[in-house]
């Protein structure tokens, strides 16, 4: 069984006026949305987060 991995995307800036963080953002839009995840990114050692259904890359900003 092969693992495939998921390119990596240009981190996206998040502020904590912007959490909870969920995937897809509230501005995407609605044609291409996979099911909505909040992701802790407040809780992760380093701040950032990656979204499991589309490899999103989340970083947290102060």
């Amino acid at each position: 069984m092969s693992t495939a991995t998921l390119p990596q995307s240009t981190p996206l800036p998040v502020t904590p006026q912007d959490l909870p963080l969920s995937c897809p953002p509230a501005h995407t839009p609605n044609w291409n949305l996979h099911p909505r995840v909040f992701l802790p990114i407040e809780k992760s050692p380093n701040h950032e987060a990656i979204c499991p259904y589309c490899g999103a890359h989340y970083v947290l900003t102060t």
